[in-house]
């Protein structure tokens, strides 16, 4: 094999598939959209390194990043909780009771924002579709046990 072939190679940019989009509607909150932007940001920063580095691996993660998160702004709908907070909803915080006398607390937030180790789960979780409509003091079955609402409230603006 000659050295030039393998030049060739070398020089041929890294092939990424796409970073797969969700065919949901891209709801999202005030937070959301700011960690969105800050992931705009970011790739912008890491493609100007690669670039600055001719490090073409950098360059096209950088470059797939930056494609997915302008089009998830491009396409994010900003949405507030209600006020008053009656039932749950999209933006809400719901403290949840489990039969087995375990409470948890999640803020019902967007796809590309949720982080269920924060306390952050997306609309189309199925505890969040569980829960959704319902009022304090509501009994639901979910995953083979009942859970009951004890508290809501809507999410800031910092989330």
């Amino acid at each position: 094999m000659s050295r030039a072939f393998v030049k060739e190679q070398d020089d041929k940019p890294e092939e990424l598939a796409e970073r797969p989009v969700s065919p949901n509607p891209n709801v999202v909150t005030v937070r959301g959209l700011r960690l969105i932007d800050a992931e705009i940001d970011e790739a912008r920063r890491l493609l100007a390194n690669g670039q600055r580095n001719a490090d073409k691996a950098a360059i096209a993660r950088a470059s797939r990043d930056l494609r997915y998160w302008m089009l998830r702004r491009s396409t994010a709908q900003p949405k507030t909780a209600p006020n008053p907070v009656d039932a749950v909803a999209f933006g809400t915080r719901v403290k949840i009771a489990r039969a087995d006398g375990r409470t948890q607390t999640f803020a019902i937030v967007g796809e590309d924002e949720a982080d269920p180790a924060k306390g952050y789960i997306a609309y189309t979780a199925p505890l969040a579709r569980a829960v959704m409509s319902r009022s304090v003091g509501d009994a639901v079955d979910f995953a083979g046990g009942e859970i009951e609402i004890l508290a809501l409230e809507a999410i800031g603006p910092v989330g």
